[in-house]
């Protein structure tokens, strides 16, 4: 069996990807490679030669990947801060600039003992396994209204749970349900949300228009829909002192820390750029 190097498969799956318009060929195709091999992206130049059913693997994986299926839905994972999360059809694909609205709410719980925290819109419940990770003497409340989503959510903590990890709680309901959480009214650290925004109508990749669940992607009232009910959710649970993060389209970057600021119980609002300087989340912290 003739072994092949590796370096040149990768260079055809970037080749494959790049005419696909693929956003991240190069990338894409290290981390299908490391999949396929079952080692770390980083370790992959200690892989010089493979056999010829491994190019065959990745070859086969970067054929689905030019169709547009997202990575994630490939590899049936995706990483939000230092956990992993499985991931598939019906459920949305956790984002890279939601790292961000995870280490401010980390940073923010610093020096706070017990906390508790409520992530709205919990999807495959990333969010609130990364904060139940870094932070295990929290109390973390999950809550989606989708039945496929919450499937997803409810694998991911049972994985986590028994990983050792504190279990977070996962409840099914709707944010706009005013009564939602009524026994944690005024009693909360931390409310994160990373609701459905994109106002209906944009273009989207592929990726997202044809795979992920467009109830978690598109809001109405140009994005906004949701985000309000957010705010009143985290206006109504916060703690005096408590903190909210909400993360919103990017040209959401005056509309929603205006909503933010029309809530007279939430003070010192600001909104915060993703890693390629757009507009991307607002916090805000209850008076008191």
């Amino acid at each position: 069996m003739n072994r092949q190097p590796l370096r040149l498969a990768i260079m055809e799956a970037t080749r494959i990807l790049t005419e696909a318009g693929v956003e991240s060929p190069r990338s894409d195709a290290d981390l299908i490679a490391a999949h396929v091999l079952g080692v770390e992206r980083g370790r992959l130049p200690m892989v010089p030669l493979v056999d010829p059913p491994v190019i065959d693997a990745i070859g086969q994986l970067v054929a689905q990947r030019a169709k547009r299926i997202p990575l994630q839905y490939l590899t049936g994972w995706a990483a939000l801060g230092n956990i992993t999360v499985n991931v598939g059809a019906g459920v949305f694909v956790p984002r890279p600039e939601t790292e961000l609205l995870l280490e401010w709410g980390v940073k923010f719980l610093q020096g706070r003992e017990y906390p508790v925290v409520v992530d709205l819109c919990t999807g495959s419940g990333a969010l609130a396994l990364a904060l139940a990770h870094e932070r295990p003497d929290a109390v973390v409340y999950a809550v989606d209204v989708d039945a496929q989503a919450l499937a997803w959510a409810r694998h991911n903590a049972d994985v986590h749970s028994a990983a050792g990890n504190t279990p977070i709680r996962l409840y099914s309901g709707d944010i706009a349900d005013p009564t939602m959480f009524a026994e944690l009214d005024g009693l909360v650290d931390l409310v994160l949300c990373n609701p459905p925004y994109v106002p209906e109508g944009t273009p989207v990749p592929p990726e997202v228009g044809e795979h992920d669940p467009a109830r978690a992607v598109f809001a109405e009232e140009s994005g906004l829909a949701v985000i309000r009910h957010a705010i009143a959710a985290g206006a109504r649970l916060l703690r005096p002192g408590g903190g909210l993060a909400i993360e919103h389209d990017d040209t959401h970057g005056s509309a929603v820390p205006a909503l933010v600021r029309a809530r007279r119980v939430l003070t010192g609002v600001e909104d915060h750029p993703d890693y390629t300087g757009r507009a991307r989340f607002v916090t805000a912290r209850r008076l008191g």
